[in-house]
């Protein structure tokens, strides 16, 4: 999430279909919420319903006076076709009206009346299906939007969230460069492009993925945001995407034809059909915490005031940070997060979603998230961020922080403390981190190491962000040292090592990787760090250009040996259990600690194979100094796995132990087998 962003349907049978029903669990309304008597509505029909000729619309809007649908002829602009009065169930608060015919290519709005004035028209919430900029629903054949060969499309099979390997990365990003190779640069469909290459014939695209060895992509919002003008895309605008307007529909600028209902729905389901039949599973990112716009949201438009949490002066509250946040401890709002993950995993095939300020939602929802989808998909997965970006009456002991994460049974949240322990403080540039010599971070980074949970050789009391465990499996965290947000590793090193070379730093982000893909929890990396990629120092790239966000191919053969260690490291960890444990119990019994009269220097072993493990005994040593140091190391016959910058799984040299010298900025890991 952009923490300074600025405000910036179906003739199948049925358009939502929940995954909860009357009895979902929620947090119960205060009773000195405004909303807590008006009706709700749990019933699966909401938006548009077709059985054959027959088309049923229906709005939840229970402050309604009046309410009409609205039919065009096109997506945007002329005059409605005709105009239909809605009547009111006074017991659901649901405005209904149905017609014969055939509707199909027709577009649709809804629009009410409240306090005596005719709001905006709006698609409604559940639109499934647009025209330009998300202004009308379309009403369309989903059935057609099917590549062949969706009815059995799957994912990859994830027992455990230790064995994803995510890879966060922008549809722009990732293949927009002049050198990408890739024809449909920018597109849901540039994944689709097999055998592309660099201007100097490395593999880019879908190919890259692959030879890199992860195992899903975590993509930025893909949904229909307000930032970028889909009737005017030659202007190569440019938006992370983290202004939602439109939930639950592809966003048309991803697509090849905006103005085709059909093609950005077609588009996206291709890409992530290619990405499953590469093996490679999806993660998307979605932003359910706050709207692009507030006034005009197609939220207020549909129940003013109802989803969104106030101020006790009745403004809005703002723990996003972008003007406003949605309220998840009420039903309409619970229930609509999650039965719109589940129709993105039902219909999309989507196998994991990431949740943007995961902490401005409530437990209960987050919890009901999960469940939901794994009754969809058992290899589904949930994750998030577990902060907020502001404050919010939404009760501390109820909100979906990191701190609270052992009350969320399959929800994960990203660790901070890894982040900032092995690059430095995210919010300031200058400050390096353990991995780039900085002296203090040691014990943060072994809190990363053993993924929050409890270990009798950790002391909380030393981390610099977390001050007791709060993780109890390392499912529940993600390890990572940089992201879309803040400056990414390779201008984070530039900054905070001013005095040092290309080499040097090239140096630490293997280390600072090697850290992250060895610890215990989930690993995530972004795109184009394997490459070592450069965004020029631009922390808040939101809205920059292309020459600013888009990855260089050409660099993948510059600094191969840093993209081949990457490969390497990834391979390594999907090869041993030892670095992907299940449980808290499994990490304190197995993992251990050398004791070290040392700073900036981390030893530790994985024993007993560990986890089921064919090596006996991993021993990883970390020098985040800028000097060589000596570590004793019990005497046995070693096989060297990673050492001064190199890594292999099956061995790149012997030793019996003894003192050993470690390389500034460098990784030593052995393996007994």
């Amino acid at each position: 999430m952009n923490k300074y962003l600025t405000h910036a349907i179906c003739a199948s049978a049925i358009f939502m279909t929940p995954c909860i029903g009357v009895n979902a669990s929620h947090i119960a309304q205060a009773s000195t919420d405004p909303f807590a008597a008006i009706p709700t509505y749990s019933g699966n029909d909401l938006e548009l319903s077709i059985e054959g000729n027959r088309f049923s619309f229906a709005l939840w809007s229970p402050m309604a006076e009046s309410a009409r649908v609205k039919i065009y002829a096109q997506g945007r602009g002329g005059e409605a076709l005709w105009v239909n009065s809605m009547t009111k169930d006074g017991a659901t608060g649901v405005w209904r009206y149905a017609t014969e015919g055939n509707l199909l290519g027709k577009f649709y709005t809804f629009q009410i009346k409240y306090n005596g004035k005719w709001l905006d028209e709006t698609p409604g919430i559940w639109a499934k299906a647009l025209g330009v900029n998300g202004e009308r629903a379309a009403i369309i054949d989903m059935s057609r939007t099917n590549p062949e060969g969706w009815d059995t499309d799957r994912g990859p099979v994830v027992d455990h969230f230790t064995d994803v390997i995510l890879y966060e990365m922008h549809h722009r990003d990732f293949s927009m460069h002049q050198n990408s190779g890739i024809v449909n640069k920018g597109k849901f469909i540039a994944m689709l492009e097999k055998g592309t290459t660099s201007a100097n014939g490395q593999k880019t695209g879908i190919d890259h993925l692959k030879e890199l060895g992860i195992t899903h992509v975590h993509i930025l919002p893909s949904f229909d945001y307000n930032s970028v003008d889909e009737a005017n895309l030659a202007s190569n605008q440019y938006n992370w995407g983290y202004d939602p307007i439109n939930y639950n529909a592809p966003d048309g600028g991803y697509s090849t034809n905006p103005a085709d209902a059909y093609t950005r729905i077609r588009e996206m389901k291709q890409m992530v059909k290619a990405l499953h039949d590469a093996g490679i599973g999806v993660v998307m990112d979605v932003v359910y915490n706050h709207t692009g716009v507030s006034e005009g949201s197609n939220f207020e438009l549909t129940a003013p005031g109802y989803f969104y949490r106030h101020r006790a002066d009745g403004t809005l509250s703002d723990a996003s940070g972008c003007g406003n946040e949605t309220a998840s401890e009420r039903k309409m709002m619970h229930d609509f997060i999650v039965n719109s993950v589940c129709y993105w995993a039902k219909e999309y095939h989507i196998d994991g979603f990431r949740f943007d300020l995961m902490a401005i939602h409530d437990i209960a929802t987050m919890n009901d998230v999960a469940s939901a989808l794994k009754e969809i998909n058992p290899s589904s997965f949930v994750y998030g961020e577990g902060w907020t970006a502001g404050d919010s009456p939404l009760p501390v002991e109820q909100r979906a922080l990191k701190v609270n994460v052992a009350k969320m049974k399959g929800v994960a949240v990203f660790s901070d403390d890894i982040r900032d322990g092995i690059k430095g403080h995210y919010a300031t540039a200058t400050d390096p981190g353990f991995a780039s010599g900085k002296v203090g971070n040691d014990e943060t980074v072994k809190i990363g190491i053993v993924a929050s949970t409890a270990h009798p050789q950790v002391d909380y009391s030393k981390g610099n962000n977390a001050k007791q465990p709060y993780a109890t499996s390392p499912e529940q965290i993600v390890n990572y040292v940089s992201c879309h947000d803040d400056l990414c590793l390779t201008d984070k090193l530039a900054v905070s090592m001013p005095n040092s070379t290309v080499e040097q730093r090239i140096a630490v982000a293997k280390l600072a990787q090697t850290i992250v893909f060895t610890s215990q929890g989930t690993p995530f990396m972004f795109a184009g760090e394997e490459v070592f990629r450069s965004k020029k120092g631009v922390h808040n790239s939101y809205k920059s250009p292309d020459d600013i966000n888009a990855i260089d191919w050409n660099q993948k053969a510059t600094y191969r040996d840093l993209f081949d260690y990457y490969a390497a490291l990834i391979d390594l960890r999907k090869s041993h259990p030892a670095f992907r444990m299940t449980s808290a119990e499994q990490i304190a019994k197995h993992l251990r600690f050398d004791k070290l009269n040392a700073q900036q220097l981390i030893s530790y072993s994985l024993i007993n194979n560990a986890n089921g493990d064919t090596w006996k005994e991993i021993k990883l040593i970390f020098n985040g100094s800028d000097q060589a140091q000596s570590v004793k190391i019990k005497k046995a016959n070693w096989t060297v796995i990673a050492r001064d910058g190199k890594i292999d799984k099956n061995g790149i040299g012997e030793m019996t132990g003894g003192n050993t010298t470690v390389a500034p900025h460098s990784a030593l890991i052995l393996a007994i087998q």
